[in-house]
């Protein structure tokens, strides 16, 4: 038997720890993140050549990625997001509960319950960026009902 696909001791094959199912095919979400690099690609009117050069990969480095059939790591999807323009969070987004249910590892969506401040909430990209955007605004008056729409939007907090 392969290397590639002998088991390991856990009883799960080297091949499906690598993130591809139990049959060897690639993982959903690897073939989704590499459509929305295709997707993207195509709506900028990049050719494969051209993203590749952008990366320092040949094109057919660029056609595994899209294909899902080599995974992207965090780096390249870092430089990817650079290059294709968006955030890193595009290359998820559109993913349904299907796909993710799908991917070896069965991964799942976060929960939907507002974060707590201690679960890192201050540091996330978001809250920084809304802060920010909120200490731009220059009139006191408009920042305090910015804070006051903010909290009128928010649940309703029982303690």
């Amino acid at each position: 038997m392969s290397q590639a696909i002998r088991k390991s001791t856990s009883g799960v094959s080297r091949r499906a720890s690598r993130g591809r199912t139990p049959s060897g095919r690639p993982n959903p979400i690897d073939v989704h993140v590499g459509g929305r690099v295709r997707l993207r690609r195509t709506l900028l009117g990049m050719s494969q050549e051209k993203l590749g050069e952008a990366l320092g990969l040949t094109f057919q480095q660029v056609q595994k990625y899209e294909r899902g059939a080599n995974r992207i790591g965090a780096s390249r999807l870092y430089d990817l997001s650079r290059v294709l323009d968006v955030p890193v969070s595009y290359f998820f987004e559109d993913m349904d509960e299907e796909l993710m249910a799908a991917s070896p590892r069965h991964m799942v969506r976060a929960t939907e319950d507002p974060p707590t401040f201690d679960d890192g909430t201050m540091v996330q990209r978001e809250t920084l960026e809304l802060v920010r955007a909120y200490y731009r605004i220059r009139d006191p008056e408009v920042r305090k009902r910015v804070q006051e729409l903010a909290r009128v939007l928010g649940p309703i907090d029982k303690a």
